[in-house]
């Protein structure tokens, strides 16, 4: 069911693609379920929204009520993202994130060297960023010079 609930910003996601489905539990006070979910970050404006859906998916299917409760803590890092969900990402046209790099601190960096990527499209490493940010905050813009494709890339966090 939590398969079929996806990210309003990245359609080609689910909710557990994207791995912000922290837990699904019997609900402690009574019957139905408690889903915890972490926010992509604590600003992002689809929250709301991923919740009210998550509720009625499994309403919908006969397992409620069911409570939403959102935990910011540990923050959601793109580590979370399920390998499915990498694939999908860059089936859907957007370079997939790779692995934060814990040992470096912050992985959000003001002036950085933008990482080489592969084009979603052709596999060709010879792209460029033409913008730090994209469609939203988490990607940014990039182009492919041998297909001369556009594309995003989902930025690690």
């Amino acid at each position: 069911m939590l398969d079929d609930v996806l990210d309003p910003e990245v359609p080609a996601l689910s909710v557990r693609d994207l791995g912000i489905v922290r837990d699904v539990r019997a609900a402690a006070d009574g019957p139905g379920l408690e889903v915890v979910l972490t926010p992509t970050y604590s600003g992002c404006p689809a929250t709301e929204l991923i919740s009210d859906s998550v509720r009625e998916a499994l309403e919908a299917a006969g397992h409620g009520p069911v409570q939403v409760t959102l935990q910011r803590a540990p923050a959601w890092t793109t580590d979370w993202i399920s390998a499915e969900g990498r694939h999908k990402l860059r089936d859907y046209g957007i370079a997939p994130p790779g692995p934060v790099d814990a040992t470096q601190g912050v992985p959000v960096h003001i002036v950085r060297r933008a990482p080489a990527l592969d084009c979603p499209r052709c596999g060709s490493a010879h792209t460029e960023r033409l913008s730090a940010f994209g469609s939203t905050a988490c990607k940014a813009l990039y182009r492919c010079l041998d297909c001369r494709e556009p594309f995003e890339y989902f930025k690690p966090i």
